[in-house]
């Protein structure tokens, strides 16, 4: 039977992941800290929407979807790091809105909380390795979910845009293309690629906002990674272009996203979260 919400579809491939990931690349993830990151984010999904006047169960599917992002993601030392990091995920969709919409990406804003807050949390880009079958996985799975949403503008926009650059310092250099392929071959690229930039609650509503904004984030990434060697380059960029949003909705206006009964469209959660 077809799952009515696109969703559920995106939680049951990020656990997908997470069991791919355990079984095939030998992760040091623990259990214990992906259930800490659950039970934190479902905790405080229903806490701050009772303090807030909304319904608790209505985006405890969102919760679970930040709370499969981050262990896909973050890795931490202690338990606590993993509860401060879903906590702070979960209450950023409260806290930081604009016309009750959240802007920054909520699993991203705790992958990037756990970084400064807290002494013993990293996260390893290069975790899912080169594999190519890694790369048609995420694509196809993460194509289904954007095809639902309609978003394959910001995907495509942002790919387009950072092979683009690489190309062009390849050449500039004097590299051979299989440099060239090998820093685009990233499991973790097209994760947040095909999951995390495209959340459709949380990113631009017009489609030239949104491509205005992909390609934004696709430059600082590219200067972030190639001039100041920072290799979690594609977290930070979304996390400082984030507030973004707020004018390219005002600049060009267009209908907000809104999940539909029967059939909720989902976007790049892992990443993400309503």
């Amino acid at each position: 039977m077809l799952l009515k919400d696109i969703r559920d579809y995106q939680i049951l491939f990020l656990g997908l992941f997470l069991v791919l990931g355990i079984g095939t690349r030998d992760w040091t993830l623990r259990p214990e800290l992906i259930g800490v990151a659950i039970a934190t984010s479902l905790a405080t999904q229903w806490i701050l929407s009772l303090v807030t006047g909304k319904e608790p169960m209505a985006n405890l599917r969102s919760a679970l979807i930040t709370s499969l992002g981050l262990s896909l993601l973050l890795r931490a030392d202690h338990w606590t790091t993993m509860a401060i990091a879903a906590a702070i995920a979960i209450a950023s969709k409260f806290i930081f809105q604009v016309g009750d919409k959240h802007f920054f990406n909520p699993a991203n804003f705790g992958i990037i909380s756990a970084l400064i807050l807290t002494p013993n949390a990293w996260v390893s880009p290069g975790q899912w390795g080169e594999e190519w079958w890694y790369g048609l996985l995420f694509a196809g799975t993460g194509g289904m979910i954007l095809q639902r949403v309609g978003r394959w503008d910001t995907t495509a926009a942002f790919l387009g845009s950072y092979s683009l650059l690489e190309a062009i310092r390849n050449l500039w250099l004097g590299w051979t293309w299989d440099v060239y392929w090998h820093r685009l071959m990233s499991g973790s690229l097209l994760l947040f690629a095909l999951f995390m930039i495209t959340d459709p609650r949380s990113i631009p509503n017009s489609r030239i906002g949104r491509v205005v904004w992909a390609v934004c984030i696709a430059g600082l990434t590219f200067i972030l990674r190639n001039y100041f060697f920072i290799s979690t380059a594609v977290f930070w960029a979304l996390f400082a272009l984030a507030p973004l949003t707020i004018l390219l909705d005002v600049l060009w206006l267009a209908p907000r996203f809104a999940w539909q009964e029967g059939d909720e469209g989902a976007g790049g959660e892992v990443l993400t979260q309503h």
